[in-house]
């Protein structure tokens, strides 16, 4: 399993990984007062089935955490990612249901 760079392009407001020449991204919406909402997961259909999503969101999760922020998982994919692993519920705002 190749282990691909997380980055953070922040002027586009997405996460993204570079796989070749495809680009796998999770955009967000990241407020003054620490939450970021994750709106849109996107794979590139030549990358689907090879688990390339499953890892984007695990990395950005860890780097919500290292950030301190508090997770509003808007996006479906990354919702049922959360769902599949309950211990990444820790970053859920509170009061947010999943």
């Amino acid at each position: 399993m190749e282990n691909y760079e997380l980055i953070n392009n922040t002027d586009g407001n997405q996460y993204e990984f570079h796989v070749g020449k495809y680009l796998a991204k999770i955009e967000y919406i990241k407020t003054n007062n620490g939450e970021i909402y994750l709106t849109h997961t996107e794979v590139p259909v030549a990358l689907e089935g090879q688990g390339i999503g499953s890892r984007l969101v695990e990395k950005v999760l860890a780097d919500i955490e290292k950030k301190e922020l508090r997770l509003i998982p808007l996006c479906p994919f990354v919702a049922g990612y959360i769902k599949k692993h309950p211990d990444w519920r820790r970053l859920v705002m509170k009061g947010f249901n999943v």
